[in-house]
C-alpha cells in the first residue's frame, strides 16, 4: 500500500457527479483539482450497509472540507452506472456534493495497494493528499467498520498548520513549539 510521503498515482476515471439528466457523469483525473488538498476515500461496494453512512457523513461535512480548500473524492470498484442507481435509490446519497469515482478496472485501487485480497474490492481506505499530490495521511479500516470523517477533517486541519500538533489537537488550539 502506498503511504505517507509517496506520490498519489495519476488517474482518469468516470465518475457520477450529479442526478441532473445530461450532467450525471464526468471524467475526473488527478489534475482536475491541482493546487488543492484532496481527500480520497474508498468503500468496498455500493448498495451495502456501512458504506452509505460514511458517504452521507462526508457529504454533510463537505462545506467544512471546501472551506479548507480541500476536495472530497469518494470511490469504489463499482461502475458509474451502479453509483448512479445507488444515488437515485438511497435518500442519504441523492444530494452528494462530491464525485463518486468508478474504478471498475481496479487500476487506481491496485496502484494504491488497497484491493482487498479476499473480496477483490476496494478496502475502506482514506488518503489525504496535499496540493503537490503527496500523500500526507493514510488510514484503512476493516471492511465491517466505518471511518470517522470528523477525524479526517481534524488531521487535515493539523496538516495544514505545517506545525507540530499534539494528540487530539483541534483547529484553533496551541501547537507544539520545540525548545531551542
Amino acid at each position: 500500500m502506498l503511504g505517507v510521503g509517496q506520490k498519489f498515482p495519476s488517474f482518469s476515471l468516470q465518475a457520477t457527479v450529479s442526478l441532473e439528466k445530461g450532467k450525471t457523469f464526468a471524467t475526473i483525473g488527478d489534475e482536475d483539482y491541482a493546487d488543492k488538498w484532496k481527500v480520497y476515500f474508498f468503500w468496498p461496494k455500493d448498495f451495502t450497509f456501512v458504506c452509505p453512512t460514511e458517504i452521507a457523513a462526508f457529504g454533510k461535512m463537505n462545506k467544512e472540507f471546501t472551506d479548507r480548500d480541500a476536495q472530497i473524492l469518494g470511490g469504489s470498484t463499482d461502475s458509474e452506472f451502479v453509483h448512479l442507481a445507488w444515488r437515485q435509490n438511497h435518500p442519504d446519497l441523492k444530494t452528494l456534493p462530491f464525485p463518486m469515482l468508478s474504478d471498475i478496472k481496479r487500476e487506481l485501487c491496485e496502484a494504491l495497494g488497497i484491493l482487498d485480497p479476499q473480496e477483490g474490492v476496494a478496502q475502506r481506505a482514506t488518503f489525504v493528499v496535499d496540493p503537490h499530490d503527496v500523500i500526507r495521511f493514510v488510514s484503512v479500516n476493516d471492511l465491517s467498520v466505518g471511518r470517522n470523517p470528523q477525524e479526517v477533517l481534524r488531521v487535515l486541519d493539523a496538516l495544514q498548520t505545517d506545525e507540530l500538533c499534539p494528540c487530539n489537537w483541534h483547529k484553533g488550539e496551541q501547537v507544539l513549539k520545540p525548545a531551542i
